[in-house]
């Protein structure tokens, strides 16, 4: 066998080559090294173009720094605020005064004045305030824990601090990692309302025994509560002393704090599950039929709005918001479909939203109520 000159040798080392991958932490870089060949050599690929073709880059991009910092500031504010409102919760229980009264306070409903004026009233809105932020953090790390599951990338959960009637709006998770299959979106959506409610259940069942009956003589409250079928369920299984008495209804018990947080962690639930838009049950439909996610979407905005004229005008503003974001939901993979496992999950979800729905979660609060009432003050 003869060897090829080596000018031609040359030429076929400068022709001919094969890539080899070198990886490294933000670059993908594509080299070549030389190989040889013999002019006589049967399996020599036919010649290539001549044009010289520089491979492209790919960055790897790093998922940013976690803003611990701000994590903890917003939960240490909103431990403030739930504090605030959870201790004059217990000292009108403990002495038998009407909850939710408006008083002197430049915020009403948020005694942050007749708190700080004795520190330590503060100590009183423990039980309160731990467990809302209990129910809360467990809803939040449902959603962030079947992230970490599947590799999605989303932030510790961001609570928000307000001054309102349980001081605080709540707490959310930001996501910003695609999702890569409609089995992952199921999970991710329906982990939160789950742990939520499991641990919303777990508290009112321990707190239903330490509520009351008002007394005959105790003045009206300035907000009256509705209260989901949960409540009542619970109301009507357990053997609670000194409940049941006479012709006693729901109306008629003085609930404990921490049964008002079980309340708030059961109507957090709700809201998440309805069906639409980029709320959990939103995600849940598409999960389950992403060609489904619009129809229903507007099927929930068009049931909301005759629920905010006869039952609570704050239904108006979740059938906006739906309207807003409704119509959009991030891409994910169509195939493969979620399991039948995943479907009968999807029912025990129905169930949680109605168990957990009030529609008129506030008493004489309906659109039509507040339209009325403001003609009358004019």
């Amino acid at each position: 066998m003869r060897r090829a000159p080596a000018r031609s040798h040359e030429r076929d080392r400068r022709r001919y080559a094969f890539p080899q991958r070198h990886r490294s932490s933000s670059v993908l870089v594509q080299r070549y090294s030389p190989a040889r060949f013999f002019m006589s050599d049967p399996t020599r690929p036919f010649p290539g173009p001549t044009a010289e073709y520089l491979p492209a880059e790919v960055h790897v991009i790093s998922p940013p720094s976690p803003r611990y910092a701000l994590h903890l500031l917003l939960f240490l504010a909103t431990i403030f605020t739930t504090l605030v409102v959870g201790a004059k919760m217990q000292f009108d229980f403990a002495h038998n005064l009407p909850p939710f009264v408006h008083g002197d306070e430049m915020l009403p409903l948020f005694p942050v004045g007749w708190a700080l004026h004795e520190p330590s009233r503060l100590l009183l809105g423990i039980p309160f305030s731990a467990t809302l932020l209990l129910i809360l953090l467990a809803h939040e790390m449902g959603h962030y824990l079947y992230c970490r599951y599947y590799g999605v990338y989303a932030t510790l959960p961001f609570f928000i601090p307000a001054p309102t009637l349980i001081g605080t709006l709540g707490a959310v998770i930001r996501i910003r990692s695609p999702i890569r299959s409609r089995c992952a979106l199921f999970d991710i959506g329906i982990a939160g309302p789950v742990a939520g409610f499991l641990v919303a259940l777990t508290v009112l069942a321990i707190a239903m025994p330490h509520s009351r009956v008002m007394p005959a003589a105790m003045a009206d409250s300035d907000i009256q509560m509705g209260y989901p079928l949960i409540f009542r369920i619970v109301w009507a299984v357990l053997p609670l002393a000194d409940m049941h008495g006479g012709s006693a209804s729901m109306r008629d018990i003085y609930f404990h704090p921490t049964a008002i947080a079980a309340w708030v962690g059961m109507f957090a639930t709700a809201l998440n599950l309805l069906p639409g838009g980029q709320l959990d049950g939103g995600h849940i439909v598409f999960a389950l039929s992403p060609r489904a996610h619009r129809p229903v979407s507007r099927l929930t905005i068009l049931a909301l709005i005759p629920m905010a004229f006869y039952f609570w005008a704050g239904w108006l503003v979740w059938a906006i918001l739906l309207r807003i974001s409704g119509m959009r939901h991030p891409m994910v993979e169509e195939w493969p479909g979620v399991s039948r496992g995943r479907r009968w999950l999807a029912a025990f979800g129905l169930l949680m939203m109605i168990l957990t729905l009030t529609p008129a979660p506030f008493a004489h609060s309906s659109l039509r109520q507040v339209v009325q009432e403001l003609r009358s003050n004019r």
